[in-house]
């Protein structure tokens, strides 16, 4: 964003993906999402890209798999819900042009976050920066710079790969059982359910 001087900043109250860390909130991921793994063809249906990108990303280290890495030839990646999520946010940005070195600080911000910030939370850019944006208010304010400006509401993706995922396999990782039209927030909610009895 252009601050009036000729330099790029962000605007108050945001920080962009490319500068200065993110405050966090003091939600931390819950492991649970984690019990459930999806193997990279999983991922890729439900992320809407090829598996050529989700491997060079992967071995980049652009998105991670979370739960199993590959180990060598012959073992399969496992990747999590949120890091489908992040998979199809990744796809998203670089469709609209955003710049793959603002991309990855988005990546590692979006993985340090809680999951209902994740639900919440918008992605703003201008191409050059990525802003988040958790208000309706914050969303207003940086339209209001008068530049050129796409967003992501990440519940929406969110709920995207909810629906593509129930539609596909998972695979329990505790037990390697295969899930058929499995709903990530189901077995959320179960082992939720589970812990609490």
């Amino acid at each position: 964003m252009s601050s009036g001087d000729g330099t790029a900043g962000a605007l108050p109250g945001r920080s962009p993906a490319g500068g200065a860390p993110y405050p966090l909130s003091e939600e931390t991921p819950d492991p649970a999402t984690d019990l459930v793994g999806y193997r990279g063809p999983t991922a890729c249906a439900a992320a809407g890209i090829t598996y050529r990108q989700l491997d060079y990303w992967a071995r980049t280290g652009l998105v991670e798999p979370s739960v199993r890495p590959a180990y060598g030839s012959g073992t399969q990646r496992l990747y999590s819900f949120r890091d489908v999520v992040v998979l199809k946010i990744v796809k998203r940005f670089l469709d609209t042009g955003v710049a793959l070195q603002n991309i990855r600080a988005a990546v590692q911000h979006l993985r340090g976050r809680g999951l209902r910030d994740l639900e919440r939370m918008t992605l703003m850019s201008d191409g050059a920066t990525v802003y988040e944006c958790s208000s309706p208010d914050e969303v207003v304010d940086l339209l209001q710079g008068g530049q050129g400006i796409f967003g992501i509401a990440v519940g929406v993706v969110w709920r995207d790969v909810e629906a593509a995922l129930s539609q596909l396999h998972g695979e329990r990782v505790d037990t390697g059982e295969t899930l058929i039209g499995n709903n990530p927030t189901d077995e959320l909610a179960r082992r939720r359910r589970d812990r609490a009895v």
